[in-house]
């Protein structure tokens, strides 16, 4: 390929969307629960999903993973259409994934639970290995032998997002990334998904604590009734406390 070639596809890549997601209709049982839904998020940005308790911002995560299978709509991941394809597909295809919840296997130990993760990166890129990932949580270290069941929740989280870095991803999605924490380990997941997030992988956060999304984030969409009311830059809507107070409540 000529030298022109390879800078067209690098700008055509660069400007594909890692993933995408237009017209996204969810529902459990007849409950509809998405009306709609477009989402994109580009490479190495970092989003907010912001809304209020059962707004659809984890049904929105379940649907673009193939968790629950959005009737009408579609999702693309760097252009290729995904839609209906088994989760492990789509995760496979560049995306970490901490749950809500954690999603722990209790019998098996931090080494494990890490180590059974760890894989290279679609660009065959392995940045994070198991001696970064204990680097980086110090904690773990510490607790490398222990039985993730036995664990503080605060652990548990930083054994979620080792075991998701350890894929070597291009995004991260982090679903109630510090709920449940004490303030102390709060503040030292949010340092973390800074370092991420300066290293170029992508970010998707859902919290609660939204002084410190709309901070950190490049780009916040707010959710109310599994639409779409708000998508654009952080810093503007830092700027709309009507419209934080009208939808989210602050």
């Amino acid at each position: 390929m000529s030298s022109a070639a390879q800078a067209m596809a690098s700008r055509v890549e660069a400007a594909t969307p890692l993933i995408e997601a237009r017209g996204l209709h969810t529902y459990y049982g007849n409950s509809h629960i998405l009306h709609g839904v477009d989402f994109h998020i580009a490479p190495g940005e970092t989003l907010a999903l912001l809304g209020r308790n059962g707004m659809g911002k984890s049904t929105t995560i379940r649907s673009i993973l193939g968790l629950t299978a959005p009737r009408r709509g579609e999702v693309r991941i760097k252009g290729e259409l995904m839609t209906g394809q088994p989760t492990y597909r789509i995760i496979r295809r560049g995306i970490g994934f901490v749950p809500e919840g954690r999603g722990m296997f209790p019998n098996l130990t931090v080494r494990e639970s890490l180590v059974m993760a760890a894989r290279p990166g679609v660009d065959g890129r392995c940045d994070w290995d198991l001696d970064r990932v204990l680097a980086t949580f110090p904690r773990l270290a510490e607790r490398f032998a222990h039985y993730t069941g036995n664990l503080s929740g605060g652990e548990q989280q930083m054994v979620a997002i080792g075991r998701a870095l350890m894929t070597n991803p291009e995004l991260m999605i982090l679903d109630e990334a510090t709920e449940g924490l004490a303030p102390l380990i709060r503040k030292e997941i949010w340092q973390v998904i800074r370092a991420v997030k300066d290293t170029g992988i992508a970010t998707l956060v859902v919290d609660k604590n939204v002084g410190v999304l709309l901070d950190l984030t490049d780009r916040s969409m707010i959710m109310v009734k599994g639409r779409v009311v708000y998508d654009g830059p952080s810093a503007e809507l830092k700027q709309q406390p009507e419209l934080l107070q009208e939808h989210i409540g602050l």
